[in-house]
């Protein structure tokens, strides 16, 4: 037996996050709210170097560039 996030191609961690948002967005205006800044992730990190540590980056800011530099080099 396959689940279906599994079947869908999803992995866990990103089922339970569609399912949490889908949670989040049927709630009423004021526990929303609250709900959805829960659910925000500001993730960072930086690389590592000769014991240094190297520039802070956005995880979400770098995904987005690694992926228009990859649409930007696919066309």
């Amino acid at each position: 037996m396959v689940f279906a996030w599994k079947s869908a191609g999803l992995t866990y961690n990103r089922y339970l996050a569609v399912a949490a948002r889908a949670v989040r967005r049927s709630l009423k205006e004021d526990k929303r709210v609250a709900a959805e800044r829960r659910g925000e992730m500001d993730l960072r990190f930086a690389k590592w170097s000769n014991g240094k540590q190297g520039e802070v980056k956005s995880l979400a800011e770098a995904n987005a560039a690694i992926t228009k530099e990859a649409a930007a080099g696919s066309s």
